[in-house]
């Protein structure tokens, strides 16, 4: 068929708009952003029909397609469109990796009690910045403020909104326009391009740097302070080790140097662990409570890691320098919001209660043993071959393995776990992988070798039973 009349074959857009399939996408999304992706799928079709005579395969040549063919080609195209673009938006997921704080998956899980806040307590009118005893305005985060210096013996606390933007508040209120000390071992990068000397710069704080990547002693540091030096920063190498030939000053020792030549010191904590993690293969993690012990004068950490929250940047430390930092106009751009706050301050509640290992979902991941998901593995299999009765097909087994923190946190923990691998008669693992993420709550696993495992320590108990809806929608892959 001559190019010219498949192009008169073309369906219209408006012809594409009334098809059935359609206007049921219509419903979905809407008519305007609905026409814009039809208009593109006629214009995709059109180009590749004007091709049609040096390509003998593309769609309408040698008289494969006819009106309605090219009909049914552009529906089928807006159909995938649309799935496209809903997929593209923030969906649920059951993290099946065994990484406890993955950053792609959007870090730490909330706890019950901190998505009830956001939903019953945040997402109307709230007492966001508002005093119901005064009927005047009030302090926003003042709650979870009070617990953060609960919890770490500070004696004030500031949240913004993530541990960059912590970092750069209180650099820029400390140190503008004075020198900050620094190891050179400890100007890192960490995941998403954060890079403690390009945030020095931003800062307007002047970075000297002291000692050598693996080893940097006090005296290093007392020979770099001069009357321009404004702050001696500490920073937690978080997604990396240095081993081996390697010394550091401790924070006292570096709070006591500082106390001489009358300057504060500011610890970049990374993960912040709450409690020692110790016995869950975290030594390295700084615990807060014992830095500000030792003399940190500020602290910053992260709230979504080992907290175990929402994203937000925690500022803690001496009254004066937290007041200072909240004072800065900068504060105001960085701050974090009432959603984030309201689950902030529900997980900080479960800390200070003694609830953590209980009632916060990445505590609890991290604190289970091997035998523990272990048996949920088993347990799991059993239900997994009577729900699926595929005469076979699918195979599973048991398999030593290890789970990550994840987020940057503790990289050379490896935490011993059982994982159950999945094989299928007709089906690869990478394409048992790719079926899993297109389920209905999409299911993100792993391949190791041939197979696809799957980490119990991830999935929340409630969410097994989706786990196995995305496993039996597979029978016929």
């Amino acid at each position: 068929m001559p190019a010219t009349q498949l192009l008169r074959a073309l369906p219209s857009i408006d012809a594409l708009l009334r098809t059935p399939e359609a206007r049921a996408l219509g419903e979905r999304t809407g008519l305007p952003r609905l026409t814009a992706l039809a208009r593109s799928i006629t214009d995709e079709l059109r180009e590749e029909l004007q091709q049609a005579r040096a390509a003998p395969d593309a769609p309408g040549a040698n008289g494969r397609h006819s009106r309605e063919a090219l009909l049914a080609e552009a529906v089928s195209r807006l159909e995938r469109a649309v799935a496209r673009v809903e997929a593209s938006g923030l969906r649920r997921v059951v993290n099946a990796t065994g990484v406890i704080l993955h950053t792609n998956l959007g870090r730490a899980p909330l706890s019950v009690a901190a998505r009830r806040a956001v939903a019953e307590e945040a997402a109307g009118y709230c007492t966001l910045e508002y005093d119901l005893e005064t009927g005047a305005r009030g302090r926003r985060g003042a709650r979870a403020e009070e617990l953060l210096a609960e919890l770490t013996g500070a004696e004030a606390a500031l949240v913004v909104n993530n541990c960059a933007a912590a970092a750069l508040l209180v650099l820029s209120t400390l140190a503008r326009d004075g020198e900050t000390v620094v190891s050179r071992g400890e100007l890192v990068e960490i995941g998403g391009d954060f890079r403690v000397p390009d945030v020095m710069a931003e800062s307007g704080t002047r970075m000297v740097e002291v000692g050598t990547t693996n080893r940097t002693k006090l005296a290093d540091y007392e020979r770099a302070i001069t009357p321009e030096t404004r702050l001696i920063l500490r920073v937690h190498p978080s997604n990396y080790r240095i081993v081996g030939f390697t010394s550091a000053p401790t924070i006292a020792e570096l709070c006591a140097l500082a106390r001489e030549h009358d300057l504060p010191v500011y610890e970049d904590a990374g993960s912040g662990a709450l409690l020692d993690l110790a016995a869950y293969g975290l030594g390295d993690e700084p615990v807060i409570r014992e830095s500000v012990r030792q003399g940190a004068d500020v602290v910053t950490f992260s709230g979504d890691k080992l907290l175990g929250a929402t994203q937000a940047g925690l500022v803690v430390g001496r009254r004066a320098l937290v007041e200072r930092c909240r004072r800065n106009p900068l504060y105001r751009a960085l701050r974090a919001d009432k959603l984030a706050l309201a689950a902030l301050a529900a997980t900080l509640d479960a800390h200070a209660r003694g609830a953590t290992f209980a009632e916060v979902p990445a505590m609890r991941m991290l604190a289970a043993s091997r035998d523990d998901i272990e048996k949920r593995a088993r347990a799991f299999i059993r239900r997994a071959r009577t729900r699926l009765n595929d005469g076979g097909a699918f195979s599973f087994e048991i398999i030593a393995g290890e789970s990550a923190v994840g987020g940057g946190s503790a990289p050379t923990t490896h935490t011993p776990t059982a994982l159950v691998a999945v094989t299928h008669a007709r089906a690869s693992a990478a394409a048992l992988e790719a079926e899993l993420r297109r389920a209905r709550t999409p299911v993100i696993a792993r391949i190791l070798g041939e197979r696809v495992v799957l980490d119990l320590r991830t999935v929340a108990v409630e969410e097994e039973p989706e786990l196995l809806d995305a496993l039996g929608a597979l029978k016929d892959v």
